[in-house]
C-alpha cells in the first residue's frame, strides 16, 4: 500500500512517520512517498525519515520526489501538509495584520484569508491529479486553514474523497481526560472516552465528554473551570461550553491586538528559529530518532490524529473521530452542504457525520457569519474573483472597516502576488 505526503519536507514529517511505525502491525504500508518542491528540505527531512524507518526495521520504504504526479500515482491515501510561500508568507501575513490593526494569525482574520487564497488552488490541483492517477484514494488535509480548504474541496472537487483534520480536538480530549482521571482517581484508556465538539475548524465549542458511553460533562466542565486561566468565568458559566482556543481572537480581540503590537518576534519568527534547529538536527547523519523538543513546533498528537484516521478507514473500524467534512444534514436545521468540524464515524465506507444537536444561537451566529466569509473566500480563490474577495473581508467579523477593505485587499494581493496568479489572469 502506498501513502503520499505532499509537503513531505515539513518538520512535522518525522512525527507522522512515528505514527506509521506504531501501527505497522495493523496498517500494511509498503511505500511512503514524501513529495516537496523544496529540494533542500526534502533531502534533509527525507534523509532523516529514511534513517528513522531503517533504525526501526520497518517493512515500508520511504521514497523522495519533487514530482507531485509521481507521488500520487497509485496511492491509497494522500496527506497534504504544505505551506504555499513557506514561513516567509506566514510572517508577511502576520505583519500585514499588525500594520492595519487586524488579527494576522495564520488561520484567523486577514492572515487566514491570505493563506486560503494561496492554498486553495494548490490543493485543488492535487485533487485533480488524484482523480486521474489515484481514483478512489482518500485525501487527508492537514493544511491550514483546514476547514476552509476542505470546504473548497467539497464544492470544487466532489469526485475526490476528502477530509480535513486538526489536532485541536484531540489535544482538548487529552486535557479533559487528564481532568477526569484526577476526578475519578484512576487511569483511563483514551479509546474509552469520546469528546463532543461542533463548529468550524478553529471556531468550535466542546460540549460533552463520555466515558464508556456515560456523559461526564458536568463533572469535567466544573473541573476545567476551576483550573483554567484562558477565559473569564462569566463567559464559561453562560455558555456551559469550552471554546476552542482560537475563539480568543473573537472574544478577546483587543488583547490579541495588543499582543501583536509587541512583535517581534511573531509566531512565524519563533517557528523559523525552531525549524532551523530541527533541520540541523535532522541533517546530522548520526541521528535516527526525533528530538525530544519536536513538540515546540506545535502539532501535539499530530501522528496520532493522522495515522489513527488512516488506520480506522483502512481496517473498517467504525471509530469516532472529530474531523472536517460536509455534514449532510447531521446537524438539523443547518445548511446540509456546510463543511463542519464534528464527530464522524470513520470506516471503509468513508467519513460519516454523526447526528449532532445544533449549537445555541449565541454560537450559531458567529458560525454562520464566518461560514459566509469562507464561502466567499472559496469563490475568490477558485475564480480569481476580486469582488468576492472584497466581500469576504467585508463579511469577516475580524475584518477591516468598510472604508479600509480595498486598502487591505490590495496589500494582500501585493504581498503575495507570486502565489496569486488567478487574480491577474
Amino acid at each position: 500500500m502506498k501513502v503520499a505526503v505532499i509537503g513531505g519536507g515539513s518538520t512535522y514529517t518525522p512525527e507522522l512517520i512515528n505514527g506509521f511505525l506504531a501501527r505497522q502491525n495493523t496498517f500494511p504500508l509498503t511505500e511512503l512517498w514524501l513529495m516537496d518542491i523544496d529540494p533542500q528540505r526534502l533531502n534533509i527531512v527525507g534523509g532523516f525519515a529514511q534513517r528513522l524507518v531503517a533504525a526501526h526495521g520497518a517493512p515500508f520504504k520511504v521514497m523522495l520526489t519533487q514530482n507531485q504526479r509521481e507521488a500520487i500515482q497509485g496511492a491509497a491515501y494522500v496527506c497534504t501538509q504544505l505551506r504555499v510561500g513557506q514561513m516567509a508568507a506566514r510572517q508577511a501575513d502576520e505583519y500585514l495584520g499588525q500594520k492595519h490593526g487586524l488579527i494576522g494569525q495564520e488561520t484567523t482574520g486577514v492572515g487566514g484569508f491570505g493563506k486560503a487564497l494561496r492554498t486553495i488552488p494548490v490543493i485543488l490541483n492535487i485533487a485533480r491529479d488524484m482523480q486521474e492517477l489515484a481514483p478512489g484514494a482518500l485525501l487527508v488535509n492537514f493544511t491550514n486553514p483546514a476547514g476552509l480548504v476542505t470546504e473548497a474541496l467539497a464544492r470544487h472537487a466532489p469526485e475526490v474523497q476528502s477530509v480535513g483534520v486538526c489536532n485541536v480536538p484531540i489535544t482538548a480530549k487529552m486535557r479533559l481526560l487528564a481532568l477526569l482521571e484526577n476526578e475519578l482517581g484512576q487511569k483511563i484508556e483514551p479509546e474509552r472516552v469520546e469528546l463532543k465538539t461542533l463548529g468550524l475548524n478553529h471556531l468550535s465549542w466542546h460540549r460533552g465528554l463520555t466515558l464508556d458511553g456515560e456523559e461526564m460533562w458536568p463533572r469535567v466542565f466544573r473541573a476545567y473551570c476551576a483550573q483554567q486561566t484562558e477565559w473569564d468565568a462569566h463567559t464559561l458559566e453562560t455558555l456551559g461550553l469550552i471554546p476552542n482556543y482560537y475563539l480568543q481572537y473573537f472574544y478577546y480581540t483587543g488583547q490579541k491586538l495588543a499582543a501583536q503590537k509587541k512583535w517581534p518576534p511573531s509566531r512565524a519568527e519563533e517557528v523559523q528559529v525552531i525549524e532551523e534547529s530541527l533541520l540541523n538536527y535532522y541533517g546530522n547523519p548520526a541521528h535516527t530518532e526525533p528530538p525530544a523538543d519536536l513538540m515546540k513546533r506545535g502539532g501535539a498528537y499530530y501522528s496520532t490524529v493522522a495515522t489513527q484516521l488512516l488506520n480506522a478507514h483502512y481496517n473498517d473500524l467504525g471509530e469516532t473521530h472529530i474531523v472536517n467534512t460536509r455534514h449532510n444534514g447531521a446537524v438539523a436545521g443547518w445548511p446540509a452542504d456546510w463543511v463542519l468540524e464534528l464527530p464522524c464515524r470513520v470506516s471503509r465506507a468513508g467519513i460519516t457525520p454523526l447526528p449532532t444537536e445544533p449549537l445555541p444561537l449565541v454560537n450559531f451566529g458567529l458560525v454562520a457569519q464566518v461560514k459566509m466569509y469562507e464561502l466567499l473566500t472559496v469563490q475568490a480563490a477558485v475564480f480569481g474573483d476580486r469582488k468576492a474577495a472584497y466581500e469576504a473581508l467585508l463579511t469577516h467579523p475580524l475584518g477591516p472597516a468598510a472604508d479600509q477593505v480595498q486598502i487591505v485587499l490590495e496589500a494582500v494581493f501585493a504581498a503575495h502576488r507570486a502565489y496569486l496568479p488567478q487574480f491577474w489572469s
